[in-house]
């Protein structure tokens, strides 16, 4: 694990370059988690105040995780700190109360992959779906208006590639919320693109 960045030995010593290296890699990530706690208002803030735990706990870094594992975690104790301090509330380990059918082994197995394909879609992949500008703008806007827990847990799984564990470690909730929230963001992205193939609307 100490050797999954190249400059770790750099970073460890609070090497500015390095460290600038380190921001310009998860920034964009940690925002993503900071969010997904303590809202978008307070986002930036929480990811700057993080930044500069980060800096100042890289000598003490041990390796016993990816560095990318130990940020997110630091980022989710801040933001969860700076929670219990403005006295807000977030149903953050808060189950749906009803699964629809529609997510349950219709479209996705267990491990996310495909059990049947969409029947409208007419383009042949999806990065030709992406090509499609309109489109694009409109899974986008579909994306920011998930729920803050819901879209970060997407972003982190499918945009980001991290595993359900890591997931769960960071938003602090269990590998079943995860898996039930997934799937409503993946649905809720199907169900727009389904529609924007046959109406032409988002």
């Amino acid at each position: 694990m100490m050797q999954d960045i190249p400059d770790l030995e750099n970073l460890k010593k609070q090497d500015h370059q390095a460290f600038q290296r380190l921001v310009e890699k998860y920034n964009r990530q940690i925002v993503v988690v900071a969010r997904a706690i303590i809202g978008d208002s307070l986002a930036e803030e929480v990811t700057q105040e993080a930044w500069v735990s980060v800096y100042r706990a890289l000598p003490s870094f041990e390796g016993r995780s990816s560095i990318k594992t130990w940020i997110f975690t630091i980022v989710s104790n801040e933001a969860k700190t700076r929670l219990r301090k403005e006295s807000r509330l977030v149903r953050i380990n808060e189950m749906e109360e009803v699964i629809p059918a529609y997510l349950n082994g219709e479209r996705f197995n267990n491990d996310g992959s495909w059990s049947s394909p969409p029947p409208l879609w007419d383009i042949e992949s999806p990065e030709k779906i992406l090509e499609n500008e309109q489109l694009r703008q409109c899974i986008e806007k579909t994306i920011e208006l998930l729920p803050d827990v819901q879209k970060s847990v997407f972003l982190l799984r499918d945009i980001e590639q991290q595993s359900l564990e890591e997931i769960c470690n960071i938003l602090d909730i269990s590998n079943s919320n995860v898996r039930v929230l997934l799937h409503r963001a993946r649905v809720r992205l199907m169900q727009i693109i389904d529609q924007y193939q046959e109406t032409g609307q988002c």
